[in-house]
C-alpha cells in the first residue's frame, strides 16, 4: 500500500501547507485549516486508468506554435433550454466539467433531472449519491411523460464503482449529484470532508479531459452562501453556476460565477412550478403585476442583469417608528445601499425620515444588484411617505451619487427599448445618457434629469 501524507488545507481558499497554521496566509482567515491524508500518487492515477478502461481514447497533449492554432470555437452540446445554453455561453463543451451550487431544496436536482431528460440524443449516466432510483423515478415521472432510453441512473456512493459502470456504459454525459457524497478508497476519511471532494473532483477533471465525456456536479450552499467544501473545487472547474432564489417564491435565477468557455454576465430565469421548471422568455411581464394603480410606494424600474433588460417593481413603505430606533430593512436590494439613498434623500432633498421605519422590496423575490435601481428606491419612498401614488405610465433608470446628482447607467438604449415594449409612456433618464442617444427612435418620451429634485419634480409636480 502506498504511504499516505499528511497535509493541511485551508478549507476556505484551499492553501495548502506543510503544517497546520493559524492565519491562512493567502485569505486571512483564522483557524481554517485541517488535516488531510493524500495516498501517495493512488488517486491521481485512478481517472486516467479509468478513461483508458472505459475505451475512450485518450488525448494527448503537444507544444504548438501560437499561429498554427485554430482559433474556432468548440463544438457544443445543445441542451434544449435556452437559458442554460445562454447562461454556458452557448452550449456545453465536450470534456468541460460544470458545478451547478444553489441552496438545499433551490431545484438543482430538477434542473439537471429536467434538462437531462430532454437530452434523447445522447447516452446520459445520472448519479445519485442522495435519493434512490425510486425517488428518482417518481420525479421524473412528474417533469415529464416520455423517459429516453438512453437516459440511464446509477445509485453510488464510491468514485471506484463510478468508473466501473462508466466502463460497462460508455455515456457521452455524466451527471454527478452531488459531489459531496461521492468518496473514494483512496482517502481514509468520510464523504464530504475536504480530501474526498478534493480528490473526487479531481479524477472526475482529469476523466473528463482525457476522455472528453462533459460532467456535470451538482454542489451544496453553506449558510454564508458559498459553494461548500475546499475553495479549489472552484478552481479546477471549467464552470461556476449557481441556482438562486427563495423558495417562498416563483422565480429561479441561474447565474454564471465563472465561464472559460463564454461570459460570466449571463442569467437564465425559471418559474417553478408543480410540473418543473419552466423558462421565462419575458421575464419583465411576470414581474410587472398591473394593480399598482392608485396605490402608494410603487416604483417601476428599468434594470439590466447580465446582458438582459427588464422592469422590475420596487416597493416601498414608510411609517412612523414604534419603537425608540428606526427600521431599515430591505428584502433583494443592499441593505447598505439603502440607508445611503436614505440619507441623500435627508440631506440632499430635505424630507425627514429619522424617525420614520422604512421598508424595501424587489417585486417577485429576486435579488437585483444594478445602481440604476437608486432612483426607483427613492422615487417609492417618497411615493409611500407622501402618500402619493406614481403613474403606471412612468418607469426611471438612474444611479443616485453621495451629492443627489442622478448618474449615468450603461446601455441605456436597451433600458428605453424595453419600457417602451411593454406599454410605458415616461421614463426618467440621466441627463449624461443623452448624449449620442438618438431620442428620435422611441416612441416613449424621455425625462432627462441633472438632480434628485428633478426626478421628483417630474413625478410629483
Amino acid at each position: 500500500m502506498a504511504k499516505e501524507k499528511i497535509a493541511y488545507v485551508c478549507e476556505n481558499c484551499g492553501q495548502e501547507s506543510a503544517k497546520w497554521i493559524g492565519k491562512c496566509p493567502a485569505c486571512g482567515q483564522w483557524n481554517t485549516f485541517k488535516e488531510i491524508k493524500i495516498a501517495a500518487d493512488t488517486a491521481r492515477q485512478t481517472a486516467t486508468t479509468a478513461a483508458a478502461k472505459a475505451g475512450h481514447a485518450l488525448r494527448t497533449n503537444h507544444a504548438l506554435r501560437l499561429r498554427d492554432i485554430s482559433s474556432h470555437d468548440d463544438p457544443r452540446i445543445d441542451m434544449h433550454d435556452e437559458e442554460l445554453n445562454r447562461v454556458l455561453g452557448g452550449g456545453l463543451v465536450p470534456g468541460s466539467i460544470v458545478l451547478l451550487g444553489g441552496e438545499p431544496g433551490i431545484g438543482k436536482s430538477t434542473l439537471s433531472l429536467q434538462t437531462m431528460l430532454h437530452l434523447t440524443d445522447k447516452r446520459i449516466l445520472y448519479v445519485s449519491g442522495e435519493e434512490s432510483a425510486h425517488q428518482l423515478k417518481m420525479r421524473a415521472d412528474r417533469l415529464t411523460s416520455s423517459q429516453p432510453d438512453n437516459f440511464m441512473i446509477l445509485c453510488e456512493n464510491s468514485l471506484e464503482h463510478i468508473f466501473e459502470h462508466i466502463k460497462e456504459l460508455q455515456p457521452e454525459l455524466v451527471v454527478i449529484d452531488s459531489i459531496q457524497t461521492i468518496a473514494t478508497e483512496d482517502v481514509d476519511s468520510s464523504p464530504g470532508s475536504i480530501a474526498q471532494v478534493r480528490e473526487c473532483a479531481s479524477a472526475l477533471l482529469r476523466f473528463a479531459k482525457t476522455s472528453g465525456v462533459p460532467v456535470v456536479l451538482i454542489g451544496h450552499i453553506t449558510k454564508e452562501g458559498t459553494l461548500a467544501g475546499p475553495k479549489i473545487l472552484e478552481h479546477i472547474v471549467d464552470t461556476v453556476i449557481q441556482f438562486e432564489g427563495d423558495q417562498h417564491h416563483l422565480y429561479r435565477i441561474l447565474r454564471s460565477m465563472k465561464n472559460r468557455f463564454g461570459s460570466t454576465s449571463e442569467l437564465g430565469i425559471y418559474e417553478m412550478q408543480q410540473n418543473g421548471l419552466r423558462q421565462v422568455s419575458n421575464p419583465s411581464e411576470l414581474l410587472l403585476t398591473h394593480e399598482h394603480e392608485g396605490l402608494s410606494g410603487v416604483a417601476i424600474s428599468s434594470v439590466i442583469e447580465g446582458v438582459r433588460p427588464f422592469l422590475v417593481e420596487t416597493q416601498a413603505l414608510v411609517s412612523s417608528a414604534a419603537y425608540g430606533t428606526p427600521q431599515r430593512s430591505a428584502t433583494g436590494f443592499d441593505q447598505r445601499r439603502l440607508n445611503m439613498l436614505l440619507a441623500v434623500l435627508e440631506k440632499r432633498v430635505g424630507f425627514k425620515l429619522m424617525q420614520k421605519d422604512v421598508f424595501v422590496n424587489i417585486a417577485g423575490g429576486l435579488r437585483v444588484t444594478d445602481l440604476a435601481m437608486d432612483l426607483s428606491i427613492i422615487a417609492a419612498v417618497l411615493s409611500s411617505n407622501v402618500d402619493t401614488p406614481i403613474e403606471s405610465t412612468w418607469c426611471m433608470a438612474g444611479e443616485v451619487g453621495l451629492s443627489g446628482e442622478v448618474r449615468p447607467v450603461s446601455r441605456i438604449e436597451q433600458r428605453v427599448a424595453e419600457a417602451e415594449k411593454l406599454g410605458f409612456q415616461h421614463i426618467i433618464v440621466p441627463r449624461f445618457n443623452m448624449q449620442g442617444l438618438n431620442h428620435k427612435h422611441f416612441n416613449i418620451e424621455l425625462h432627462p434629469v441633472r438632480k434628485v429634485e428633478e426626478a421628483l419634480r417630474a413625478l410629483f409636480g
